[in-house]
């Protein structure tokens, strides 16, 4: 793990999201929408800003992610307009994917947050949230997404 193992994330991307219409109901049922990510790698690669937009779905976030050589980690943060940052992931990239976690609560229960990026050495990468209610024995995933670079 490096410094620069976010570098892939830098430029302009519209993306296919989908999300569960209902987090951690047994559901199945998704909706897909199209957003925006502008990022930047900042710090020496110690750091990337990135802002998601998807104003038909009235979604806009910022992502700030910071690596610790100290600790050899990335911590990210997520944020939206009501004015908090999200408790952030921690974790790291083996061979091109990076899979972070922490414990945070969801409408009041706790839980297990995960946040996987994948394909990163390719043209589409791709993220994913996942949720466990096990402490980590298994996942839902409930919200994807696929990214391509703008030209």
């Amino acid at each position: 793990m490096t410094n620069h193992d976010f570098d892939f994330v830098a430029g302009s991307w519209t993306s296919t999201q989908r999300r569960l219409t209902s987090v951690l109901s047994g559901s199945d049922d998704w909706y897909e929408f199209t957003a925006t990510l502008d990022a930047q790698v900042l710090l020496d690669g110690h750091c990337t800003f990135d802002i998601l937009r998807a104003p038909e779905r009235g979604i806009e976030g910022v992502t700030l992610r910071l690596y610790s050589p100290s600790d050899d980690t990335w911590r990210i943060w997520w944020a939206t307009g009501d004015g908090r940052l999200d408790v952030p992931v921690e974790g790291r990239f083996v061979d091109g994917d990076g899979t972070f976690e922490c414990d945070d609560t969801w409408q009041g229960r706790p839980i297990r947050v995960r946040y996987q990026w994948l394909d990163t050495r390719t043209p589409t990468p791709r993220w994913e949230q996942a949720f466990s209610e096990d402490g980590g024995a298994t996942w839902e995933v409930n919200w994807s997404a696929t990214f391509r670079r703008l030209a």
